[in-house]
């Protein structure tokens, strides 16, 4: 699996028009299942993201986890992180897992995160949405099991 960690003050995802999850201050977290991946690879992707320290201690230096900040998250699914760009000006999207596959991992990753300590809100897998969020930092991290 796939994904991409954004520290923010917030962010929400719409569908529609209408918000359909939020969070602030915590993680806004794309990710993708990838041709192969299992629970097992969700399960480990959602430990290193609760415990990854990327907010700023007393003295203002990454030590701290989302956990240990009683953060939150926001989880959409981006199968787009499967993009494979090594040829031409398409990507190309053959190494993202089949839907069926992505959409119960997006589900258990989020629901493992949970179980490591960090609320969790989600967008819609499949959905057209709209992400606004305000990255904090900026600090982007990329992960992958």
């Amino acid at each position: 699996m796939r994904a991409v960690l954004q520290r923010v003050s917030h962010a929400r995802v719409s569908v529609e028009g209408q918000v359909i999850g939020q969070t602030g201050p915590g993680l806004m977290i794309l990710v993708c299942a990838m041709q192969g991946d299992d629970e097992k690879a969700a399960d480990q992707l959602a430990a290193k993201a609760s415990k990854l320290r990327i907010f700023k201690d007393d003295a203002g230096k990454m030590n701290r986890s989302v956990v240990d900040i009683e953060g939150s998250a926001l989880v959409i699914s981006q199968f787009t992180l499967a993009a494979d760009t090594s040829r031409g000006n398409r990507p190309g999207f053959s190494e993202a897992a089949p839907p069926e596959v992505g959409k119960h991992l997006y589900e258990v990753f989020a629901q493992r995160l949970q179980t490591h300590g960090v609320p969790v809100e989600t967008g819609q897998f499949g959905a057209d949405m709209a992400v606004e969020l305000v990255n904090d930092g900026p600090v982007t991290i990329w992960l992958e099991s």
